[in-house]
């Protein structure tokens, strides 16, 4: 069934309850009201045989209206001895002989003549027989025809009324039951495009602040988040292409000068001189190493688009620090000039260092022979600067995209993918790097990271994160 006939016989139930308790109440309290009234006239009969005994019976009653029974009186006296008299005859039964016989005590009953009901009061009397006192009941009733008549056109008029009431809580529960569940139509309806579509953009009117309303947001909500999840996936996959198409245009050098050398070496390897045999074995030995350096950097690459699972607090200054260490020991035509303050970080160690070596490797390679490479460690992270030529103005744009080599590299041995997993791991760890030229010469790498000082009361907590602007070098 449809959940708008199901709202509609719902309504429809609730109102036909609704309706059926309120006329059978009115219609309870209507003859409660009647039968009182007719009960009251009986008492007052009762009454005013009490006081004027036998001349009391068939008098009218002043004040009681026709609607308790009429005017017709009837009543039947009831000796102790059986004998009977009055102006009409009543049932004798048990309980009148108990009255008669005790002389105390008054009950009302229901009783039928000749198909027509009466009210009755009996009542224990002593009235005047043949001149002596005589002591039994009274019996005094009246009519109910009027009150059953109007009980029966009451009946009559609830009954349509229930119907009538019923029907139209149908109809209108029906009508209503469109704009109340139109958002969920709209809901419905955009779900189905959706998927016939795979359009995420689609979002739902919010209407109000009702739980449909409620609905809407968290269905619009939803969608946003599975849309930025694909558009994620998509740049991912994408950024996964290019990586692949681009280390393979990459690969290819390496690999040609690979294969024409040792064809060369295989072909004319006994005519060959020992001082070329020599050349061309370090040529091969110079592109395997370039070879394993650009396979080693795009496994990383790759390796670094997965999400960090196993972070932990760092000391960003010790890490600088070995870092250091290697980048004298690899390139001793350089000074290193340090200041490193305590600093801690929470990511991947291994990660960090990687990135922090590409930083000095690429400093090394752009300084002049006895050139000064200076490295700066503080809450705002990492500064590596050289004093060598400089970024072309043309290549800032470009230096930490994938195998991109600016002008003054492209005559140097490399991947260009150096730069790239640093911005790689900046990114992965909440952070950022920029590049620009230092006022007096060089270039200048700034690694911003989150960090916490390592002198802080609550270091060994988790690093809180902490505003990182550029960092500036002293003029």
């Amino acid at each position: 069934m449809p959940l708008r006939q199901r709202l509609a016989w719902v309504s429809a139930t609730a109102v036909a309850f609704a309706v059926v308790v309120a006329a059978i109440v009115c219609y309870m309290v209507v003859r409660s009201q009647l039968l009182g009234q007719v009960d009251s006239a009986l008492k007052a009969q009762y009454a005013a045989v009490q006081q004027e005994g036998q001349a009391a019976f068939g008098q009218p009653l002043p004040g009681v209206p026709a609607s308790a029974g009429g005017t017709t009186q009837y009543y039947q006296f009831v000796a102790a001895d059986g004998s009977t008299g009055g102006n009409t005859t009543l049932p004798i039964n048990s309980q009148v002989n108990a009255v008669i016989s005790s002389g105390t005590g008054a009950f009302f009953s229901d009783v039928q003549l000749g198909g027509s009901r009466f009210r009755e009061l009996t009542f224990a009397a002593t009235l005047r027989v043949n001149g002596f006192p005589e002591q039994g009941a009274v019996q005094l009733a009246r009519p109910l025809d009027g009150i059953d008549s109007i009980l029966r056109n009451l009946r009559l008029v609830l009954l349509l009324v229930c119907a009538g009431g019923i029907a139209l809580a149908a109809a209108l529960g029906r009508l209503a039951a469109r704009p109340v569940l139109s958002p969920l139509a709209e809901v419905a309806a955009t779900a189905r495009h959706i998927e016939e579509t795979e359009d995420l953009s689609s979002r739902i009117h919010v209407h109000g602040d009702d739980e449909v309303g409620q609905l809407a947001r968290r269905f619009n909500a939803m969608i946003g988040r599975l849309q930025t999840s694909r558009d994620a996936l998509d740049e991912s996959v994408r950024a996964q292409r290019q990586l692949v198409a681009d280390a393979s245009h990459e690969l290819r050098t390496p690999i040609t000068s690979l294969r024409t050398n040792i064809e060369v070496l295989l072909d004319q390897g006994d005519e060959l001189t020992g001082e070329d045999r020599r050349r061309l074995l370090a040529d091969v030995l110079e592109q395997s190493e370039e070879l394993s350096a650009l396979i080693g950097d795009v496994i990383e690459l790759a390796r670094g688009d997965l999400p960090i699972t196993s972070a932990e607090d760092v000391r960003l200054d010790r890490i600088v620090e070995e870092s250091l260490t290697r980048a004298r020991r690899d390139f001793p035509h350089v000074s290193y000039e340090s200041s490193l303050e305590p600093v801690i970080v929470e990511g991947i160690p291994e990660r960090l260092h990687r990135a922090i070596n590409n930083l000095l490797d690429n400093a090394a390679h752009h300084s002049p022979r006895d050139g000064v490479v200076e490295v700066v460690v503080n809450h705002e992270g990492v500064r590596v600067r050289d004093h060598g030529g400089g970024i072309d103005e043309a290549d800032l744009p470009y230096v930490f995209d994938r195998f991109f080599r600016g002008a003054n590299s492209r005559h140097r041995q490399g991947s260009g993918l150096g730069l790239a997993i640093v911005r790689q791991v900046a990114t992965q760890h909440g952070g950022s790097i920029d590049a620009a030229n230092a006022p007096d010469g060089g270039a200048m790498f700034t690694l911003h990271l989150p960090t916490v000082s390592a002198d802080a009361p609550d270091h060994d907590a988790a690093p809180r994160p902490v505003a990182s602007g550029a960092i500036q070098h002293a003029e």
